[in-house]
């Protein structure tokens, strides 16, 4: 049972590249204690479908960094249960990884971001997020950067 979702519709529009460009375990976050870093010292950029969480990476020495951090953008989705059932939270995050991924992040740009989904993108078109995902990370980057706002 579908809520919210036409019959056939979740994939709609997507058309996955296999091998192009990965999304690896390097480039996601995965600890509790970044999600809360960025949720705490974070700012937010709102979109129709989500809110990005953001925020900003000390450069560290090479010496006293415990463990490797990535390069570039570090993304980590955040889908309560109140978006829906399991069914539907899995929706959101395939659509949002695959946007993600086919968006390419910045790389030069070393900074932690938070996806929290709205309902919205279930029914949202997957062009509209791939562009809402590409315009939070040309946003994000100018703000990390302190590059001036480029209205578009």
């Amino acid at each position: 049972m579908n809520v919210g979702v036409p019959e056939g519709a979740s994939n709609q529009g997507v058309n996955p590249q296999r091998g192009k460009a990965a999304f690896p375990r390097s480039l996601r976050l995965l600890r509790h204690a970044d999600f809360e870093r960025v949720y705490k010292l974070g700012r937010r950029h709102f979109s129709a479908s989500f809110t990005a969480f953001y925020w900003a990476r000390q450069k560290a020495s090479a010496g006293s960094a415990k463990r490797r951090t990535a390069q570039g953008l570090r993304i980590g989705f955040a889908v309560g249960r109140a978006l829906g059932g399991a069914v539907q939270r899995n929706r959101i995050k395939r659509r949002l990884r695959e946007a993600v991924r086919l968006s390419r992040p910045p790389v030069g740009v070393g900074a932690d971001v938070v996806i929290n989904p709205k309902k919205s993108l279930l029914i949202a078109g997957f062009e509209a997020v791939l562009n809402e995902v590409s315009r939070a990370f040309v946003v994000i980057e100018e703000k990390v950067e302190g590059k001036p706002h480029r209205p578009s």
